[in-house]
């Protein structure tokens, strides 16, 4: 309930002087000395003799007779209105001495800047000012009244509360209940000579929805020594209780810390039963509220042994108005409020709506309270509890909100994937942890110093007569599968382009006859404005004996496999290239009969033979390849939600020179001899490279921005190779690399992440927050645990091909504790 900055009041008087000492924060105090009015101690005594003639039958004390509150002769209530006022006067005048005004202001000012005021009632920020008196006259004044912030206009409020001068027990932190489990709640009624407590029953028992009760007391005709066994059984008892409450007689002794009536005739003192007391609060007990009279004893007694919180009534209580105020005292209780709250509540009833049938009722509670304590609260159960404790407060609600929407933005995504995915290539970078295995892929790139070699004036469409050159390159280097990634869909229509034409077409012909071994080309298609597809035009090359693949790409993401059996116009470039690899080069070393080849003669679709000898195999060409490279059910469900759940991306924290060779088509036509052993173990893919005029539809469009991880890698080699676009051929390598190497990395999406982020970090600040001495966690754990989750995180990404979102699910882990809720903070 307090710590470093709170305010702690201690007044001792000294004959007829009192000292007055404040403490608060690390280690500051402030003293000063005050004369005593006696004129004080008249009005208070007055005050207790009007009230007591007013309330003089049916007190919970030591009295004879009983009734209700009948009409005096002399109108005591208009008596005791005017003794109210006059103490009150005399009190606040006393207390606004210019000797206190720099107590005074040192609470207002600490309070108004105070970082993380205390939460009073109603959710009003304020500050609870610990207050002791070494004598019990001090301790009568009704303290509770003092307006200290008034003069300072402070807008939070400040309470006062009781300690005790002495405390030597620790107080127990409340223990986590087990769902389910309702709070206990001890009633013990006293003597009622005079007294009706069945109103006192029915305020309890408004409780038993939320706790379970059970009352204890006195019978007629019950032997004295059997109830008072019967009241420690109870209070000893193993389940433990959280709530004591006693009603009946009662008064002050300062010697045995205050006496109960609990039978006619017969007192049971704190002092007998402190073993038990002491028991019952190692078990659980918390909080106590006698509804009795004279209780100052009764409560510095119950702090001493190291309750949490005592509520008592400092003069004799009238039987009515102890009714009235447990009735309203225990609805707020009911409503999970704690015991500030519930008290001040009843107190504001009392003076409020009870003001004309009460007078003075609301001056006699205190609050007595264990500076080490938190309030107490009965504590949400079962189906109540489990709700209370998951659903988020407005801060988190608020900022969760926000992480959803981040979460479920595709620019968003993209961009933190991509910082994720270059977070992967400094981490791969800095513990090398790279591939090993040779490239699969040699990209032949027709880039701006080819173009200007070969003397070609427009680049667009690309010199088919260059084409034919570096295919018969190619053929003669023995390669065994060739990509072109140039739409050839359209004859030229003037002479020197059918002279070109026939050339382009010489050459495919003649390295499907290669001798040798006959090359497998994959030409590039589209779909054009008409959702008709776009392929290389019969003139050039034949689907009989060649493949084609769809080279449109999302940078950064794989082209999938269709989920349903489609049209071969559906499967990808680097998918049909990655095919043609698999059946050609993997199987080179073994000798199939059936293994069907490209031949000019064939009279059947070339790809329709591809699968049905794959058929004959016990295959199917879209298992062929990691289930991660085929559309699943809950990503096609995701694109209707325009996301891209566990969508495999392109796995860029793998440096370029792991993925593919690159040689310009320049370089690689002036390479002298037939022997370049590794084409027949690569796919060679002759690719546009960075010149203005790339690309279908428009100039420029096959030149994509660079994604980060790949600038990375780029950065950290011969500064030569440094550019600012990444051709769309490049990521047709990755993808064909990825395929190749079953190497396809499925993003957890953010979303997801999220909410299993949340769900942790709630459970954790529930944990943390509901004991005391783990609370320093809930800053420590939202700094080390991001750090630990990323490297974990960078391996999983390594070693199981999985990217675990960071940033996002960081943040959503350290909200509950960083915006905590009163009830686990």
């Amino acid at each position: 309930m307090t710590d470093n900055s709170s305010f702690r009041l201690k007044v001792q008087r000294i004959d007829k002087t009192c000292l007055f000492e404040l403490s608060w924060g690390r280690g500051q105090q402030l003293c000063t000395t005050l004369n005593y009015p006696e004129t004080l101690t008249g009005f208070y005594q007055e005050w207790q003799r009007v009230y007591l003639s007013f309330y003089k039958s049916a007190l919970r004390g030591r009295v004879e007779g009983s009734g209700s509150i009948a009409s005096p002769p002399i109108d005591w209530h208009a008596r005791l209105v005017q003794a109210e006022a006059r103490l009150l006067y005399e009190f606040h005048h006393w207390l606004r001495s210019a000797e206190l005004y720099e107590i005074r202001a040192a609470i207002a000012k600490g309070t108004g800047d105070r970082a993380n005021p205390q939460l009073l009632p109603s959710g009003e920020k304020g500050e609870n000012v610990f207050l002791t008196c070494n004598s019990i006259e001090l301790a009568r004044l009704p303290w509770e009244a003092w307006e200290i912030g008034a003069e300072f206009a402070t807008s939070r409020a400040i309470r006062i509360v009781r300690a005790p001068l002495n405390i030597k027990e620790e107080t127990l932190k409340a223990k986590n209940k087990k769902h389910g489990k309702k709070a206990r709640v001890l009633v013990i009624l006293g003597d009622d000579t005079g007294l009706n407590f069945q109103k006192d029953r029915e305020a309890v028992r408004s409780l038993s929805r939320i706790a379970e009760i059970k009352f204890v007391g006195w019978q007629p005709g019950q032997d004295i020594a059997q109830l008072k066994d019967d009241i420690c059984q109870a209070l000893t008892d193993e389940r433990g209780w959280d709530v004591l409450l006693f009603a009946g007689h009662s008064n002050e002794s300062a010697i045995i810390g205050g006496e109960l009536a609990i039978a006619p005739n017969t007192s049971l003192s704190i002092s007998e039963i402190e073993l038990q007391l002491q028991i019952a609060k190692s078990r659980g007990l918390q909080f106590a509220l006698f509804n009795s009279c004279s209780g100052i004893n009764i409560a510095e007694s119950l702090i001493n042994l190291g309750f949490s919180q005592v509520a008592i009534m400092r003069e004799p209580i009238h039987n009515e108005v102890a009714q009235k105020f447990i009735k309203r005292f225990m609805q707020t209780l009911a409503e999970r409020k704690d015991v500030q709250e519930s008290m001040l509540a009843a107190c504001q009833y009392l003076k409020l709506e009870e003001n004309f049938t009460c007078p003075s009722a609301s001056l006699i509670p205190s609050l007595f309270c264990h500076p080490d304590a938190d309030l107490f609260r009965i504590p949400p159960s079962g189906i109540k509890q489990i709700i209370d404790d998951i659903v988020p407060t407005m801060g988190e609600a608020i900022a969760l909100s926000a992480l959803l929407l981040i979460s479920l933005s595709l620019s968003a995504q993209n961009f933190l994937v991509d910082q994720r995915v270059l977070t992967q290539a400094i981490y791969r970078h800095l513990t090398n942890q790279l591939p090993n295995d040779k490239p699969p892929v040699l990209l032949v790139q027709i880039n701006e110093k080819s173009i200007q070699e070969a003397k070609i004036r427009n680049p667009k469409p690309m010199d088919r007569k260059y084409l034919a050159s570096l295919v018969d390159k190619l053929s003669a280097m023995d390669a065994r599968v060739v990509g072109i990634d140039y739409l050839l869909d359209r004859k030229h229509g003037d002479r020197q382009g059918e002279i070109e034409d026939a050339r382009l077409a010489r050459s495919l012909q003649a390295a499907v006859k290669n001798p040798t071994h006959p090359t497998w080309f994959v030409f590039a298609m589209t779909w054009g404005d008409t959702k008709e597809p776009l392929s290389v035009h019969p003139s050039l090359a034949s689907n009989n004996w060649s493949l084609q693949g769809n080279i449109n790409v999302l940078l950064g993401n794989m082209k999938l496999i269709p989920a349903k059996d489609t049209s071969k116009a559906s499967l990808s470039f680097s998918y049909m290239l990655a095919l043609a690899y698999k059946l050609n080069c993997e199987d080179a070393t073994h000798s199939h009969q059936h293994k069907p080849q490209p031949q000019l003669q064939n009279k059947t679709d070339f790809f329709s033979e591809v699968t049905s000898y794959l058929r004959e195999k016990g295959q199917h060409y879209k298992t062929l390849f990691p289930p991660a490279a085929r559309l699943q059910p809950i990503t096609s469900f995701s694109y209707k939600l325009r996301q891209k759940w566990l969508h495999p991306i392109i796995d860029f924290s793998i440096p370029p020179d792991r993925v593919y060779n690159s040689i310009p088509a320049w370089k690689l036509l002036q390479i002298k001899g037939h022997s370049y052993q590794s084409l027949k173990q690569q796919v060679a893919i002759v690719v546009p490279w960075g010149y203005g005029e790339a690309g279908v539809s428009k100039d420029g469009e096959d030149n994509w921005n660079m994604p980060p991880a790949l600038s990375f890698w780029l950065t950290q080699g011969d500064s030569r190779n440094s550019r600012m676009v990444s051709p769309g051929g490049e990521s047709h390598a990755y993808m064909v690399h990825h395929l190749l190497k079953n190497r396809l990395v499925v993003p957890i999406p953010d979303l997801w992440a999220i909410a299993v982020a949340l769900i942790l970090g709630k459970g954790t600040a529930l944990i943390i927050g509901k004991r005391q001495h783990y609370r320093q966690l809930r800053v420590i754990l939202p700094v080390i645990t991001p750090p630990v989750y990323g490297i974990v995180c960078l391996q999983i990404y390594i070693s199981s091909a999985i990217l675990l979102p960071w940033f996002l699910p960081s943040v959503a882990f350290g909200l509950p504790m960083l915006l905590r809720k009163r009830n686990y903070a």
